[in-house]
């Protein structure tokens, strides 16, 4: 069928479906087919009746995806390109020379009619270029044709059974073929499309996908390990149809798994195959198949075929048929006026078909690697970095590419190779040699360098002052220990927790000054490529002030320096804070339960440890306080009193927690829920039990509780009703709890503070502040053995900086000794020892946020 210079019918049919949802923008608001069509034909005005050659800079957003159809839909062919990669889309407006441009500037979609014409010949038949995933960064592009999409959105919408009810949840880029397959069939059978700027790690998309009754997920073998890692095969998605994968291999056990997971949840899994050449697919694997052959790519799509030749054996190159093979490639504009070149799609990989009709790809006649479902060609890789004078030998994996050179600059280099090819620096590893290995005939020993490619312990004994991180990865790479940070990943998703997050802040402010309020889900890639500002005044986290506020306050009091007191009562409320933003995060079913006994224990242990040494060799501790029992036995010894309250609070909160209705209440209602709990925990207020030091202090778990809980609805409190009902709360229940104005006014301050995101600091205090707030647990444990001795010949003021000082020096030591251990652990037990292979110093076991409160007395 041919659609010359007409528009591809499944755009021009739009307005058909009426009143249907078509998309939901990535804010939430909800566009109807009728709505949709009304834009496009209006854009499509726009660009007028001649055609041109129009560059969409594509975001999965609502402004590109109209600019797209609207091209399709007035016969202009349509470049689409990453918005993200600045250097990749200028290289291709100056090969390919674009008449319009699509892009956003300054906040908003703008349309740049770059001339009244064309400046290229457009071959009537031609209707999208996209860059071919085995292009690996070169200004080559797949050349598609109207009938091309077409057909394959066809036979996509039929083998999925794609439905005018269902609502597809677009998680992969509007650029990538895969990713504009999924709109492409959608739209086809009149069913919705749900775009998101989030990571399926990131809970906000996970509450999007219910809100919306999300049906289907897709995504390449990367986004299956993120899944894992939020606990997907736990959670409840009422609405979801099926899952679909393609983008690479996927690991024959984890197929198994999701087909098992899918028979038993009510939905199916498909396996799918395919390369852009292809416009998407040329084969899926039926559901029901899935979990008995988990290594087949499964079977032709519909109206294609496979064939193999040059065969060895019973195996041999892939060849596809189809009438979604592409016109050809285009290497510069003279192409585009080129029809058709290529009639069968020569795959590159070695396959076989089994005698049961199922295709199983065997390996790869070229040397590919596909990392995130790009196709990288290795050999072309090191053609290009050897016309740029580097001598290199490339291997890898589709996790990494690895770059083995004898060439200074290694991070230079790495930081080059990812740009140019569109990955996270994080997965591309470069490992220098005196020389690269060479067979007798001069060639490249590519087993050789596979062998020099394997990760070596680059552990040494001994403590050592890290560099200063200079970039957003390293900053990432330093505060989780990691070697390796995926563009897509974030605080979050890695397992940040509240230790983390102080110590997060501060790198990042020193890297890139100003920071995003939500740069916590927001993606490291991203980050990256936030504008520098280094201001005087610099936006601080106020959780991060506040600990070192309160610690200072804590010891300041203690010493004798001044008498102000609450300190620690703020650092409850900051704890209950934390609670809410990273335990609660956790979207597994249980999650929170073992978060909360992880934290409990990483909390309790180093504690009693340290309480048990003080018991044994000083007058001023008691048993009972190292057992954290001291409340029950009463025996008049409270100086750590926070430590034992604070893990009583998570004791209770871990059992009641474990109930499952309760799990579901807290999920559904957040900011309600957090109040039930303020409101519960109120009724503690009632019963001083006078008599109890404890209690007298107002240091009795079930007396403090609702500061705690007063933190929770703090963080809870997202509109600006929620936020007024907040304070409200904090200035009705604060004042008159201790007897004391002052102490009143600092617990109340600290409460209202929380409200408050950010606030300014000097950039000089930012370090300083940041480092006492990290280590206010380590301060608030060891100044008790310190200020006693230093008072009897030190002023008060020298006392506070010093015991500051010894508790920010501990901290450093303790977690330095930890990191370098556990750095030489990984290193050394690779690929067997559970949560610690990819998990470096702070760990990255899926998801866990498992020391959320190590700080929370900070």
């Amino acid at each position: 069928m041919d659609y010359k210079h007409g528009p591809v019918p499944f755009v021009a049919d739009l307005h058909a479906h009426g009143d249907r949802l078509a998309v939901v923008a990535p804010d939430g608001t909800e566009i109807t087919y009728r709505m949709l069509a009304a834009r496009v034909r209006e854009t499509a005005a726009r660009l007028g009746p001649r055609r041109r050659l129009v560059l969409v800079a594509a975001s999965n957003d609502v402004e590109p995806l109209v600019t797209y159809l609207a091209a399709l839909h007035g016969g202009h062919p349509v470049l689409l390109a990453g918005a993200e990669d600045r250097r990749r889309l200028d290289e291709l407006i100056h090969r390919y020379d674009p008449d319009v441009l699509g892009a956003y500037s300054g906040g908003s979609w703008q349309l740049v009619e770059r001339r009244a014409g064309s400046a290229h010949t457009l071959h009537p038949e031609l209707a999208l270029l996209l860059a071919t995933s085995g292009s690996t960064g070169s200004p080559k592009l797949v050349r598609l044709s109207a009938a091309n999409l077409a057909a394959n959105a066809s036979s996509i919408a039929s083998y999925l059974g794609i439905r005018d009810t269902d609502r597809a949840a677009l998680t992969l880029p509007l650029h990538y073929c895969y990713g504009l397959s999924v709109v492409n069939s959608n739209l086809l059978r009149g069913g919705a499309v749900l775009l998101s700027e989030h990571s399926v790690t990131d809970p906000r998309f996970w509450s999007a996908f219910r809100a919306h009754r999300g049906t289907s997920i897709h995504g390449v073998p990367y986004t299956f390990e993120l899944l894992d890692r939020v606990g997907f095969p736990r959670m409840r998605l009422p609405h979801l149809r099926y899952v679909t994968q393609a983008g690479g291999r996927l690991d024959p056990s984890t197929v198994r798994r999701y087909a098992e997971l899918g028979a038993q949840g009510g939905w199916r899994f498909f396996v799918m195959y395919g390369q852009t050449e292809a416009t998407a697919r040329m084969a899926y694997l039926p559901p029901e198949l899935a979990a008995d052959n988990p290594s087949v790519i499964g079977i032709p799509i519909p109206d294609g075929s496979f064939e193999i030749e040059h065969r060895e054996g019973d195996a041999g190159e892939l060849v596809y048929r189809g009438p979604n093979v592409m016109l050809g490639y285009a290497e510069g504009p003279d192409d585009l006026a080129k029809g058709r070149t290529v009639e069968a799609l020569r795959t590159g990989d070695l396959a076989r078909r089994r005698p049961d009709g199922l295709y199983e790809v065997v390996g790869r006649r070229s040397r590919f690697i596909k990392p995130f479902g790009l196709r990288i060609d290795l050999e072309q890789v090191e053609r290009q970095l050897a016309d740029e004078g580097y001598q290199v030998a490339c291997t890898g994996s589709d996790r990494e590419l690895v770059v083995v050179t004898h060439a200074p600059g290694a991070d230079d280099l790495r930081q080059m190779v990812a740009a140019r090819l569109g990955l996270p620096p994080g997965n591309v590893r470069v490992v220098a040699v005196d020389e690269l290995p060479r067979r007798s005939n001069g060639k490249l020993d590519h087993q050789a360098v596979a062998e020099l490619a394997r990760p070596r312990s680059r552990w040494r004994p001994g403590l050592r002052r890290p560099r200063e991180p200079g970039s957003v990865h390293e900053a990432f790479r330093a505060v989780f220990g990691i070697t390796e940070v995926p563009g897509d990943a974030t605080f979050v998703s890695l397992g940040g927790d509240s230790l983390s997050y102080v110590q997060m802040t501060v790198v990042l402010q020193r890297v890139l000054g100003q920071l995003p309020a939500d740069w916590p889900t927001t993606p490291v890639e991203r980050l990256a490529q936030l504008r520098r500002r280094h201001r005087f005044w610099v936006m601080t986290e106020t959780a991060v002030i506040l600990r070192a506020v309160a610690i200072v306050l804590v010891v300041g009091s203690h010493v004798g320096l001044f008498h102000v007191l609450g300190g620690a009562h703020v650092l409850l409320g900051v704890a209950g804070w934390a609670f809410a933003r990273f335990v609660l995060a956790n979207p597994v079913p249980g999650g929170h339960t073992r978060t909360i006994l992880r934290s409990l224990v990483r909390i309790a242990v180093p504690s009693m440890l340290w309480i048990a040494w003080r018991a044994a060799v000083q007058d001023d501790i008691e048993l009972p306080n190292a057992l954290l029992v001291n409340y029950v036995v009463d025996p008049g010894v409270w100086g750590y009193w926070f430590i034992e309250t604070l893990c009583q609070i998570l004791a209770l909160l871990a059992a009641v927690l474990a109930i499952p209705a309760v799990w579901r209440l807290e999920r559904r209602h957040p900011f309600r829920f957090a109040l039930a709990v303020l409101l519960v925990a109120l009724a503690g207020r009632l019963y001083p039990d006078h008599g109890n030091e404890f209690s007298d202090r107002l240091m009795s778990a079930h007396l403090v509780l609702w500061l705690f809980a007063l933190g929770w609805v703090v963080y809870r409190a997202r509109t600006g009703a929620q936020r007024g009902i907040a304070a409200v709360l904090a200035a009705a229940l604060v004042p008159g709890f201790f007897d004391d104005p002052l102490r009143d006014a600092v617990v109340l301050a600290g409460m209202l503070l929380l409200l408050v995101p950010q606030l300014p600091l000097p950039r000089f205090a930012i370090r300083p502040i940041g480092a006492v707030a990290a280590a206010s647990m380590a301060i608030y444990l060891t100044h008790y053995a310190s200020y006693p001795d230093l008072l009897v010949s030190l002023p008060p003021l020298v006392v506070v900086a010093v015991c500051v000082g010894v508790g920010v020096g501990c901290q450093w030591l303790v977690g330095t000794a930890a990191g370098a251990v556990v750095a030489a652990a990984a290193a050394v037990n690779r690929g067997w020892w559970p949560g610690v292979r990819e998990c470096g110093a702070l760990g990255r076991d899926r998801g866990s946020l498992d020391r959320h409160l190590e700080s929370t007395v900070h």
